[in-house]
């Protein structure tokens, strides 16, 4: 069984990466997909596609679920429903179904990994919930202090803990500020562009981020068996004032530096606020527990690649 490993949320931007790289190292992986298309896409990259262990309602359905994990040491729940632009991001019911995800169904897969003998569970789960803590470090002992549009973080968080408490390793992985070449980046790139910059809060607070392909092997490193149960941040080493991202961003798509969103516009609703919060990130458990450390140690170096990427893929 040590090999074998179950993959939700496969083809998302961080499951697309994962997957292949498990299959590189040597695991056995059941990818779910939760179309045709996505399960011949998995099965083209090595793994075996399953569809999504659902009830009528499109819920995970316990008992569907521990069948589907028999046998298999490792569950890396990936699932997520973000809102596809930064626009929509901004409405409250557009969270709805990654609410329900994950409050129900990670729920339900903890408790059908414990039925189904699983050892190990890794949650995705979202770092940016910290209290805005200035020009400190924040590490995983920090106080978080979602609000209402992602409470339910702790949801998830709380069924990994269970995972734990019931004789597993439940592993929570707090990625911060994901970018790579996908539409949110492209989103940002327009908004730049227009003059503005698309992350709010002051110009000297801090934003910490994630390339997708470091958190990628991040998850791969959570396996490790030398990687305890807990709650690990993921992020890159150096986390940057916000007025160097959105610099940094502006020069690789070859704008002027932009204005920053006006104080006021980012006390409009929980996620401006929520996403405005200074927030220094340390990645220091992670690196101790499992030996990870990411590709770009900043968004300095990063997202100039990931902004060429996207104009290769235009």
């Amino acid at each position: 069984m040590s090999n074998r490993v179950f993959v939700t949320g496969a083809t998302g931007e961080v499951g697309r990466r994962v997957v292949p790289e498990l299959i590189r190292l040597g695991y056995d992986v059941t990818a779910v997909g939760r179309s045709k298309e996505k399960r011949a896409a998995l099965a083209k990259v090595g793994a075996t596609p399953v569809a999504s262990p659902s009830n009528e309602h499109g819920r995970i359905s316990t008992s569907v679920a521990a069948r589907a994990l028999a046998g298999h040491s490792t569950v890396i729940n990936l699932a997520t429903h973000m809102p596809p632009s930064t626009m929509r991001m901004m409405l409250p019911w557009e969270w709805r179904e990654n609410d329900h995800i994950r409050c129900e169904d990670s729920a339900a897969l903890v408790t059908a990994a414990l039925e189904a003998g699983v050892t190990r569970f890794v949650q995705e789960s979202f770092a940016p919930v910290y209290a805005d803590e200035g020009d400190r470090w924040i590490d995983e002992s920090c106080p978080i202090e979602p609000v209402k549009y992602n409470r339910t973080v702790v949801d998830a968080e709380r069924s990994a803990a269970r995972f734990t408490s019931s004789g597993g390793v439940g592993i929570a992985l707090r990625f911060a500020g994901f970018y790579g070449p996908d539409q949110l980046l492209r989103d940002m790139v327009g908004v730049v562009r227009k003059g503005w910059s698309p992350v709010p809060g002051p110009p000297q607070s801090y934003w910490s981020s994630c390339a997708h392909d470091d958190a990628a092997s991040a998850v791969v490193a959570a396996l490790r068996p030398n990687v305890a149960a807990g709650t690990y941040n993921v992020c890159d080493d150096e986390p940057l004032h916000r007025i160097e991202w959105t610099e940094t961003l502006a020069r690789a798509a070859g704008a002027q530096m932009p204005k920053q969103i006006p104080a006021w516009l980012s006390k409009l609703n929980g996620t401006m606020q929520l996403l405005s919060r200074s927030q220094r990130m340390s990645n220091a458990k992670l690196r101790q527990a499992s030996g990870w450390s990411p590709t770009w140690k900043s968004a300095r170096e990063g997202l100039p690649n990931a902004v060429a990427m996207l104009a290769t893929a235009a």
